[in-house]
């Protein structure tokens, strides 16, 4: 596909994929409650969502997803759910005085990725982005299957630029927690950001 296409779906990629949303609030609280380690196949599986969104628009299958509105809603629970049941862990975790990485979690890595990807496939704003506004920057239309593999490799390299800036940054922040009161302050306030993602999924 053409280069200025490919630069202007990136851009706005970029733009929606670093503003606040159920997505970037979980992996905040996921690096603040439980460090980077867990936080990189979380993010995986968000990614892989959004690529599966990607591919829903790119095929024009945007009328198939509404009339399977109900597996999607199905998809959309789960995902809440899953982040609830993150935030009371995070929330009742003990709190002892060590180094905040030793306090990181044991969860398998298949389990987190696809918690990421139960996540992107039930929320709105990535949902929008690829069904609704993804039509009005790209003709889809015209799409070759090179294309479609250069769209992939944009969205996944936007989005993982974007993840891991964040990771870095909240696990320099996370630093900061060494005392007990600042570990569970740091709980509970990461518990609070992924039970509002929680929130936010469920409510649209």
């Amino acid at each position: 596909m053409e280069l200025a296409g490919l630069i202007l779906f990136s851009s706005a990629l970029f733009v929606a994929a670093a503003s606040p949303g159920p997505g970037i609030a979980a992996i905040v609280a996921r690096v603040l409650g439980r460090g980077s380690k867990e936080a990189i196949p979380f993010s995986i599986g968000i990614a892989l969502g959004d690529v599966v969104w990607l591919t829903f628009a790119d095929l024009g299958l945007a009328t198939l997803a509404q009339a399977f509105h109900e597996i999607f809603l199905v998809v959309k629970y789960a995902g809440a759910a899953y982040l609830l049941y993150l935030a009371y862990k995070i929330w009742t975790a003990p709190v002892v005085a060590r180094d905040v990485e030793a306090q990181a979690g044991t969860e398998h890595p298949a389990k987190l990725l696809l918690g990421g990807l139960a996540l992107t496939l039930g929320n709105p704003k990535t949902i929008v982005f690829y069904l609704a506004l993804l039509p009005t920057i790209l003709d889809l239309t015209r799409i070759t299957v090179l294309g479609y593999a250069e769209l992939v490799g944009a969205t996944l390299s936007v989005v993982g630029v974007v993840f891991a800036g964040y990771i870095v940054l909240d696990a320099r922040a996370r630093q900061l927690f060494a005392t007990p009161m600042a570990i569970r302050i740091l709980n509970r306030t990461t518990g609070a950001l992924l039970a509002g993602a929680a929130a936010a999924v469920a409510s649209r």
